[in-house]
């Protein structure tokens, strides 16, 4: 995490852009911008500005009291944590970690990525689910149609999963199912998992608006787990054990659940796990194209605003979360394979 916290921050600090600029507009002055950057702490020495950063992300965090108001870093903050009187002004607070707050709106980044990031995990689910499923299915029968025309089909799907980027597959889709065919699938070519009602009042649930979205989302890791898993039930088919399970007479589904899946299925795993950290993230074009409110259109709408603070803070929490995926992937497969020891 520490190095995470590093590069986003010398990577979105040497952007050629002025966040000030984009607050302003056209309407600019060089004392207003001067007292914009020294509120926002734009002024200081990039050194500075880093060791501030970290201040307010880490738990344990050093401040100053200036008055009624605490200051830490460049910004003044109403801290809420457990706080440790140091001296006569300054104190250290033990704390949830700090992202700052929206250049443009002036909200807490954590309560944009409170409100945005569940709907990018539901879609991030949705696609992971919808792939797994297709792609358990699709590899066993390429498994067990090995070198015939199921399997040579298959695999060709998969390769062109592979071969077709997100925004571009999002596209076609859409055009498809929404717009050519949209009269028999009935759905909608923008929407997002919660929609107003005709009174403008409440809120209702469409679920057939993640369909689309999901589906596009899931292409590129259904063709991974599709060849993985064809690829490991081959490798498993040839062990000695399963020699064995067919010599005693056991039927080919008892063989194939009860002991080829369990030992096929650690780089199954992995893929799943990579890539669902890696859906969250990957969310951003797919989100944007389907007009789904999630923590990836937020993303591409701070970028083009250089609303720096939100963009920071999302990558953060994603990173955040594909670390803590991939520690309990580290854990299951303990489960899966009594063979692997933790140490």
């Amino acid at each position: 995490m520490f190095g995470a916290v590093t590069l986003v921050f010398v990577l979105f600090h040497a952007l050629p852009a002025d966040p000030v600029g984009m607050m302003m507009g056209q309407q600019q002055d060089a004392a207003t911008a001067d007292r914009i950057r020294n509120e926002l702490g734009l002024d200081r020495p990039l050194l500075k500005q880093y060791l501030f950063f970290i201040n307010d992300l880490s738990p344990l965090s050093l401040y100053y009291q200036a008055g009624d108001s605490t200051r830490t870093g460049p910004l003044v903050l109403k801290t809420k944590g457990i706080v440790v009187p140091l001296g006569k002004r300054y104190r250290a607070v033990i704390k949830w970690p700090y992202l700052g707050k929206s250049f443009q709106s002036g909200r807490n980044v954590a309560d944009v990525i409170k409100e945005t990031l569940p709907s990018t995990a539901v879609l991030a689910l949705a696609a992971m689910l919808i792939a797994t499923a297709l792609g358990i299915l699709a590899g066993t029968v390429a498994a067990h149609y090995k070198n015939r025309w199921p399997d040579k089909a298959l695999l060709l799907l998969a390769s062109m999963g592979l071969a077709g980027p997100s925004f571009f597959v999002g596209i076609v889709v859409a055009w498809l199912f929404a717009f050519v065919w949209g009269d028999i699938t009935h759905l909608e070519l923008c929407g997002s998992l919660f929609t107003l009602d005709d009174s403008g009042d409440f809120y209702r649930l469409e679920w057939k608006n993640i369909l689309l979205p999901a589906f596009t989302l899931g292409i590129r890791p259904l063709a991974v787990i599709t060849q993985l898993m064809r690829n490991s039930l081959l490798d498993v088919y040839s062990q000695d054990y399963i020699r064995t399970a067919k010599a005693k007479g056991l039927p080919p589904l008892k063989i194939l659940t009860a002991h080829a899946y369990r030992n096929a299925m650690a780089p199954v795993i992995t893929a799943i796990s990579g890539w669902f950290a890696g859906l969250l993230a990957g969310a951003v074009f797919v989100e944007f194209i389907f007009g789904w409110k999630g923590l990836g259109r937020e993303m591409v709408n701070a970028l083009e605003n250089v609303d720096l603070p939100v963009v920071m803070g999302s990558v953060l929490v994603i990173s955040f979360l594909f670390i803590c995926i991939s520690l309990c992937v580290d854990v299951l497969y303990k489960k899966l394979d009594p063979r692997i020891r933790l140490s």
